[in-house]
């Protein structure tokens, strides 16, 4: 049973992680993979508002994805775009990424390999991993400019977009543990975190909600 509390330290989390990034047009968008296909649906819909002229798609599978995104999340965001309108000449793909960090790497060597010259990028993603997101690109192209963006919903609208309130709960637990650990071993860069997120996580993950989270060494 999720508690007031845990529902409270939640809630907690999802403001910490959302960058409220203007949006402004961009060199090219990279829409990371996940089990939410909503991160297309947004990519979609900013490519038609002109904000930027290529996407890539970036993600393997994961044991969140390896059934209900068979052929990889990448591929799968592909065809949504696709049946939303987006050009296939606008779409590139990769569909090796297996970690954030892939994410990056691979979609600036996707991006080099077809002489896209990238001085902006759009980060698309879950609204719970953009703070992870940015942070890892800006450790590994520093030399870009990132803006983070992702649906515009609350945590119950997200919520109910997933359909599954205990999974969305442990995601935003493995995010921040993420956020807070990954610094450390050079992933991201460092952030400051503040002192009740660090309270909020650690009910939450004394709550049990610890299904996303890492092994700390």
């Amino acid at each position: 049973m999720i508690t007031p509390q845990n529902w409270a330290d939640a809630q907690t989390l999802w403001d910490f992680q959302l960058l409220h990034h203007p949006l402004r047009p961009c060199s090219v968008a990279i829409g990371l993979g996940s089990h939410d296909l909503g991160v297309a649906d947004v990519t979609a819909s900013l490519f038609h508002r002109g904000l930027f002229p290529v996407i890539v798609f970036t993600g393997a599978t994961s044991r969140t994805t390896e059934e209900c995104m068979p052929r990889g999340e990448a591929e799968h965001y592909r065809e949504r775009a696709l049946e939303l309108g987006v050009p296939s000449s606008a779409i590139l793909v990769d569909n090796h990424a297996r970690n954030t960090g892939d994410n990056i790497r691979l979609s600036r060597q996707l991006l080099e390999e077809h002489g896209i010259d990238v001085r902006s990028a759009l980060l698309v993603s879950k609204p719970y991993e953009e703070r992870r997101a940015y942070a890892t690109a800006l450790k590994l192209w520093p030399e870009v400019e990132f803006i983070s963006a992702s649906a515009p919903l609350s945590l119950n609208e997200y919520v109910a977009t997933i359909g599954d309130e205990n999974l969305v709960i442990d995601m935003l637990v493995g995010a921040q543990q993420r956020v807070q650990i990954y610094p450390g071993l050079g992933f991201m860069v460092g952030q400051v975190v503040p002192q009740e997120v660090k309270e909020a996580y650690g009910r939450l993950v004394k709550a049990g909600f610890t299904s996303r989270i890492m092994c700390e060494k």
